[in-house]
């Protein structure tokens, strides 16, 4: 990997679903309404017309007639998976502007040179529950932000972890393992516990209400994704590409598949989707494996490569984006420039992009929202894929030379809103029906870690490990 792609997979690393709006002192003047308008802003970076970008992507004149129509907001009790629900599929939700901080808590470690925060947080038991770049879990209220328990899941000198192997000095002296060095993971609620992975290579099942211990399990490889828990499992994937199936009451192995090992991939804690007989476990290899959750038998399979390119999209093939299974549908992309929607039942492929992102698919209605790695909001036709409209955001920090590029998080559909967040420190507002930009604020530290929407609050974590609740 060359330098230049080097220092975009570490930007990519600090990067989740989606972001929402970093906290400092002076916020409390960007929530007097949804955001403020676009023309009083000055975000940095230039606007680059799509004609510029790709050819291929125009809007399909055959959907000029055809409005986009949403499924009115409703407002979900919970956010319990780093995706919202297990399936990843959240539709259109309810938060009522304008939006006014309720409260604002240090939830722990953020990003540094030497660890990322990645950890979505999640919504579920009346609290929030975090985990920082350092594996340490939080939990807080929901509605009044006072701090419940923590619990610190980063092992000590002399632990069978992963990471132990590294610990040891000359002569085999034991010393305390770096918090610094497990980042990745994060955290999933079911049936009164929270299940956290790490880095370190350990799955760890909390009770919700207490933060006690109640099962460990290593399994002697970086957890860097989060883990979903559904149906009396928890699903995980190791950084080799090793997917496990474990117990929820007692942390046993219920079943195992291995994908092929890729040297290489973007560090961001994505997760699996699960709904019905199935999960859908993306890979950094680029391979998508539907699996039957009682038996872990491969139903079927894809590969999301695009072939016959040899552009730098093509050297990582990751799907670090969550899929999505949205009724008789899948979708899913990877950063190597292919997104698919899938039939779930059968694995046959509905319809292709040869469009790459990192970012999880936002579905709702008859469309599918997408941001892809040149920085495109994308309104795509669930049936056929067609381009319905393109939101070009701004590109690079500094657009003269081309350098320091922009990255962006999202979208969440949020009360006929479509909300994506940058790694320079910017939001914005965007229409889901014509595509339009309807706001935008700062975001003074970046926020590169999806925000939980539950009960028509938003939950944002940001970079410097920041918890706002916004309703």
């Amino acid at each position: 990997m060359t330098k230049k792609h080097f220092r975009v997979a570490l930007c990519l690393a600090m990067l989740v679903a989606l972001s929402g709006c970093g906290i400092t002192d002076s916020v409390s003047e960007l929530t007097s309404g949804w955001f403020n308008s676009a023309k009083k802003s000055n975000i940095r970076g230039t606007r680059i017309s799509l004609m510029a970008l790709d050819e291929s992507l125009k809007p399909d004149p055959a959907l000029a007639q055809t409005p986009v129509v949403l499924p009115p907001p409703y407002r979900n009790p919970e956010w319990p998976e780093p995706g919202g629900y297990a399936s990843n599929a959240m539709y259109h939700l309810e938060a009522n502007g304008p939006l006014a901080i309720a409260w604002q808590q240090d939830s722990g470690k953020g990003s540094d040179s030497a660890s990322r925060l990645t950890a979505s947080p999640i919504v579920a038991n009346g609290r929030v529950y975090t985990m920082d770049s350092e594996s340490h879990v939080f939990a807080f209220d929901a509605r009044t932000g006072a701090p419940v328990w923590d619990r610190e899941l980063a092992p000590k000198g002399g632990s069978n972890s992963f990471w132990n192997t590294a610990s040891l000095g000359l002569f085999g002296q034991d010393k305390s393992i770096d918090p610094t060095k497990g980042f990745g993971g994060g955290v999933a609620y079911d049936d009164g516990k929270v299940f956290a992975s790490t880095g370190f290579g350990s799955v760890i099942a909390l009770d919700a209400s207490s933060g006690k211990v109640l099962w460990k399990v290593d399994l002697g490889v970086p957890i860097v994704n989060a883990p979903v828990a559904n149906g009396g499992r928890v699903f995980v994937s190791s950084q080799d590409n090793h997917s496990y199936a474990l117990a929820e009451s007692d942390g046993r192995k219920l079943w195992d598949h291995q994908g092929i090992t890729e040297s290489a991939g973007i560090l961001e804690s994505t997760s699996a989707a699960v709904a019905g007989e199935y999960v859908i476990m993306p890979y950094s290899s680029g391979e998508l494996f539907a699996i039957r959750v009682t038996n872990g038998r491969v139903a079927w399979s894809d590969m999301l490569t695009r072939t016959g390119t040899t552009t730098a999209l093509s050297e990582l093939d990751d799907i670090a984006g969550r899929p999505v299974i949205d009724r008789d549908m899948v979708f899913a992309i990877s950063h190597s420039g292919l997104m698919v929607a899938i039939n779930l039942n059968s694995g046959e492929r509905v319809w292709t992009r040869d469009v790459g992102g990192i970012q999880t698919p936002w579905a709702a209605g008859d469309f599918v929202y997408v941001l892809t790695t040149d920085a495109e909001l994308l309104c795509l036709s669930r049936k056929d894929g067609k381009l319905k409209w393109m939101h070009q955001l701004p590109r690079w920090e500094d657009p003269d030379d081309r350098d320091e590029p922009i990255v962006w998080a999202g979208p969440v559909l949020v009360s006929n809103r479509l909300i994506v967040a940058s790694s320079n420190g910017y939001a914005e507002s965007i229409s889901p029906y014509t595509g339009q930009l309807m706001g935008r604020m700062q975001i003074p530290d970046g926020a590169y870690v999806s925000p939980a929407v539950a009960n028509g609050t938003l939950y944002l974590l940001t970079n410097d490990a920041q918890l706002v609740a916004l309703r």
